[in-house]
């Protein structure tokens, strides 16, 4: 018996230990979200009992933290779909580690996204219209649909790579070995189970790619289908769509920090990984760049008065200490630190993708709220302040998400095993083989001329 869990177990120790051993800081960590998470919740309880009043909103400010909230969660999840599908069908080998983390780290947000509209509702059974009376000209329901099929296709991802690891658990026994037994689903590793498993995950990766995209520009309709000033822009889609991957690539690399410090995951989670991410969030860096200079210099050019109140509003007025700290994060604050690869280290890619992370929030908040207080039919001394109520709901959001990411880590392997094993045993091979399919070939029969000689 000792022989087989050895034999399971391998050389990756450390990345089981973390679900035997229980310290005194998964205690603690747990203790302080929790706590976060009732605070989050009696503010909730209080809004529904009290009702909106007890928020910053109004009737021509109906929008504010909440919805800020939604499209940061929804463009967080996009990271997960990039590290783990996209690089999965490029083959990238380096993204194995971390491809669970990232794919976490999606459906989680995703549910906070959608938590996040329904409590901006107020009544959260007004969510129930949407399907009773369901209108598919309203960009709402768009969401809800576009949604919805992502959080499904997200979380039949996750569950897919996990098989073979809960099948590893399995076979460990202990007192949750009947749990493991159940979702294992029969899992025997058998050559003709990784290969069905290899076709499901392919399939669902090429899938999910779409559905991601279509997502975060379906969430830029609900702005840009009204008629709103700075809203009513084709620009949108993409813009969205950028800033939530460079967001969301952001996010897991804090995740990533973390969870290589909390676990010692050193050796799986290394500089490789944090420098390869960080070139990628260096060029989102630049593109985010240009996609918000397009929209400001169309605007101008533009020159509607309508427009242009609420643009010089956010350059030079009531909102521009907001809107010049979201541009330091987002962009003169992590660009440096990410092209100057001496600074582009573990801790120089945190500090930046933190930076990016707390901007891109600001972004958000800074779209939506300058708008609605300058509409097309504005109401006098129209104001916006956000309440402990909305700041309290966030925060037991973000402690609730971190919550439910320790207990899973106290459940499942953070690292897919089995893909880093397969990484070990076939990737040189088939990295070789990629490579000799498509470098030029080599032989005399090519005819071509010497160096020094006439061709």
């Amino acid at each position: 018996m000792l022989d087989q869990r050895q034999k399971i177990i391998g050389e990756d120790t450390v990345l089981f230990e973390h679900i035997w051993k229980t310290g005194k800081g998964f205690y603690i960590t747990v203790s302080i979200l929790g706590a976060l998470v009732l605070l989050g919740l009696y503010a909730y309880i209080t809004q529904y009992r009290t009702g909106l009043g007890v928020t910053g909103l109004s009737r021509q400010i109906f929008w504010g933290v909440y919805i800020t909230n939604f499209v940061f969660f929804i463009g967080i999840s996009h990271a997960g779909t990039f590290i783990s599908a996209v690089l999965r069908i490029l083959k990238a080998e380096w993204r194995r580690p971390i491809s669970r983390a990232s794919e976490l780290t999606t459906v989680f947000i995703l549910m906070f996204g959608v938590g996040s509209v329904l409590i901006d509702l107020g009544r959260p059974d007004r969510m129930l219209y949407a399907i009773r009376y369901a209108h598919f000209r309203s960009p709402l329901l768009w969401d809800v649909c576009s949604i919805a099929t992502y959080l499904t296709v997200s979380s039949i991802s996750l569950y897919l790579a996990l098989i073979p690891d809960i099948a590893m658990l399995r076979d460990l026994g202990g007192k949750r070995e009947w749990f493991y037994r159940i979702l294992s689903l029969g899992w025997r590793n058998t050559e003709s189970q990784h290969r069905r498993l290899e076709r499901a995950i392919g399939f669902v990766s090429v899938l999910v790619i779409p559905v991601m995209i279509t997502v975060h520009t379906v969430v830029s309709f609900v702005f840009a289908m009204t008629i709103q000033p700075l809203w009513h822009s084709a620009i949108f889609g993409p813009y969205f769509v950028v800033g939530a991957i460079f967001s969301g690539v952001a996010s897991v690399i804090v995740v990533m920090a973390v969870l290589r410090k909390a676990y010692h995951l050193e050796s799986y989670i290394k500089p490789i990984h944090f420098n390869n991410i960080g070139i990628f969030l260096m060029a989102m860096t630049l593109l985010w760049f240009y996609f918000t200079f397009a929209e400001y210099i169309t605007i101008v050019y533009g020159n509607d008065p309508v427009h242009m109140a609420i643009f010089w509003s956010k350059i030079s007025g009531k909102f521009s200490p907001l809107f010049w700290l979201h541009f330091t994060l987002c962009f003169v604050i992590p660009l440096p630190i990410l092209a100057i690869k001496k600074y582009r280290t573990i801790r120089g890619t945190v500090i930046a993708s933190i930076s990016i992370v707390l901007g891109m929030w600001l972004e958000r908040f800074v779209i939506i709220v300058p708008t609605l207080t300058r509409q097309r039919m504005p109401i006098q001394g129209a104001y916006y302040i956000p309440t402990w109520v909305e700041w309290s709901i966030l925060a037991g959001c973000i402690s609730l998400f971190m919550l439910l990411y320790t207990l899973f880590t106290k459940v499942f392997p953070i690292v897919p095993i089995w893909e880093v094993r397969e990484g070990r045993e076939k990737a040189a091979a088939t990295v070789a083989a990629r490579i000799t399919s498509y470098m030029p070939e080599t032989g005399t029969d090519l005819n071509l001329p010497s160096p020094g000689g006439r061709g």
